[in-house]
Order: C-alpha cells, then structure tokens, then sequence
C-alpha cells in the first residue's frame, strides 16, 4: 500500500511517499481504507521528536484521526461489518499503525460508526479534540445547566468542540480569543460571550463578567504556564481542567483558592491498552449529538491531500489557523 512516513524525528519536510505492507487484520480489529485524516499538535509534537517515547518505530506512519470504509474485520468483531463507514483515533502512536497510509489497522473498540451528515474529511476532524473536550468537560468537571464555563482557545481543535459541548450541557459559556474574527467564529459556535485575551487581562475580564468571584469551570487548552492564569480565573472551589502539563508549577493559588485541578491525557487507552471501549462509546455519542445537529467541525480555510502532508504540518505549526487542517488521500475514495 502507498504510506507516507518519516525515517527519523525533524522537519515537516521529512515526510516522504514509500510502499509499505497492508496490516495483517487481527481479532478484535479492523482494517479501514482510509478516506481523511487530520492534524493535531501531537501529531506535530510526534514527528519532531518532542515526545519520542510515544512514537511509532521507524519508518514510522503517523496520524491518529482517521475517517474511512471498513475493508476487513477481524475475530470477535460483532459490531461492524465489511462497507461500513467509521472514524476514530485509533493510531499514529507507538505500537500502532497510523492513518498516513491507504490502509490502517484500528482496535474496534476505539472507533464508531461515522456521523451520517459529514464528509469523511468532516468526520476526521472530530475524533482526538471532541474525545479530550468530552472527557474533559462532561466526565472530569461534570459541567451543568446554570455553570459558567471559560475555555480557553476557542477556535482551537479541542477549543471549539468544547464550547459546544459546555452549551449542549446547558452552561453559560464564555471563549476566549485572539481576534475579532474568531469571536465571530466562537459566538456562531454558541459561546455567550467572546473574551480577547489580548485586550482584556485576566483580571479584568473576571471582574467584568463575574463579579471578581470567578468562573465555576476553567477549561484551559493552553497548559503549562497559562496554569497560573486558569488558577486566577476560576471561583473559589471551583474546577480547572488542563490538557498539558508537562512543567512545573506553582499551586499556591490551586491550594489558596481550594480548588480541583483534572489532568487530561486522551492517548492513555491508545497507549496502555486500559479501557478503549470508552473512546468507542464517546464517539457514538458524539456522532449523535453531530446528526442532530449540537455539534460540527471548525475547518480551517485551507485543506490538503496527503501528499501535501508536508504543507500541512508546517501551516499547523504557523499559527494561521483556524479550526482543524484536514487531509484527503487522493487515490479515490471519497465517499460520504
């Protein structure tokens, strides 16, 4: 099958199209011809060596999303059948296969049924950001009617699938932005309330919108550093959910303030092998609240095919988009 990989950690420059041999179909998975695929920062962080112990052995295939037609199943896979449509996180770390590839090898349990109203590219977009945001919003801080909710990146990948998710949970939400265009972006998405955080210090928006008491619910996509500003943030008691922490901090004010700070890591199943059936049920969930309507991807303007996989990464590492870069294979498959 045609592949695209990379034979060592570098540039995006270094990905290069190579024949690779079709996954054998094991029990309990699938084979998938995949259709889409789409970029997430780890998978940038991956092919730069930034986290080299999750990666793939080279010559390595990358890509966790993935969006396809079932080609194969294995043993024991009851749910699915030849011809179905699904999508899924189900690879791009090590001890897998990635979705860079006309084929991929996907546990059953980590993927679902595709949303009926999206493209395949549409769908490809969803599975890793709406998998974090849902694990992050509705299982670890259990948002609910009347919660103000402050999420940081809007119209970032888990971002904008988050302020979704908090509205749909009935919270009063609250995004913050860069630019008066994503607060367009983020308001269509359904948050009340747009916040630029480069006008408006974060103290200054807290007493603005609540107060000075704080928010019930930070949701910070940011991590690391931008800790300190989700502490000033939140209400007292209240809860801050982070998505990277890979630094040290100082939790004075975690400690000062009383509050719960939730670590989110979505690769754990991937990588652990610890209760991936959970990611499948999550993305049927999500692929229902999409077909009624509660929830879509944000696509960046400028999409690609997967031999553009080079002009991809670097345009992800640009800081010029908006939403999630998508990518088609261009060997045919292009079903809905």
């Amino acid at each position: 099958m045609k592949a695209f990989v990379i034979e060592h950690f570098g540039a995006p420059t270094l990905f290069q199209a190579a024949e690779a041999r079709v996954p054998e179909v094991l029990p309990g998975h699938m084979l998938i011809r995949v259709a889409a695929t789409s970029v997430n920062p780890v998978d940038v962080k991956i092919r730069e060596g930034v986290v080299a112990a999750i990666a793939p052995d080279f010559p390595a295939i990358l890509h966790g999303d993935v969006a396809g037609v079932i080609e194969a199943v294995g043993g024991g896979v009851e749910r699915f059948k030849v011809g179905d449509e699904v999508y899924g996180c189900a690879g791009g770390v090590k001890g897998t296969g990635g979705a860079l590839a006309e084929y991929m090898l996907a546990d059953a349990n980590l993927v679902a049924p595709k949303p009926k109203s999206l493209t395949m590219a549409e769908a490809a977009a969803l599975p890793l950001v709406s998998i974090t945001a849902w694990e992050g919003l509705i299982d670890r801080a259990q948002v609910q009617p009347g919660h103000e909710v402050l999420i940081y990146g809007g119209t970032g990948g888990v971002g904008h699938i988050g302020v979704q998710l908090a509205k749909w949970a009935g919270a009063a939400v609250y995004a913050l932005v860069s630019s008066d265009e994503k607060a367009i972006i983020v308001r269509e998405l359904g948050a009340d309330v747009a916040i630029n955080y480069r006008q408006t210090p974060v103290e200054e928006f807290v007493a603005e919108h609540t107060d000075g008491q704080g928010f019930d619910i930070v949701f910070d996509t940011v991590g690391d550093d931008n800790l300190q500003n989700a502490f000033k943030a939140a209400k007292l008691n209240g809860t801050v959910v982070s998505l990277v922490s890979l630094s040290q901090q100082d939790l004075t004010l975690l400690h000062a303030k009383g509050l719960t700070l939730h670590l989110v890591y979505m690769l754990l199943p991937m990588l652990s092998g610890v209760n991936r059936s959970y990611h499948g049920e999550i993305l049927a969930k999500l692929a229902h609240l999409v077909d009624q309507g509660q929830l879509r991807p944000q696509l960046d303007a400028q999409s690609f095919t997967f031999e553009e996989v080079a002009a991809a990464h670097a345009h992800a590492q640009s800081g010029a988009a908006i939403g999630k870069i998508v990518l088609e294979q261009s060997w045919g498959l292009r079903t809905r």
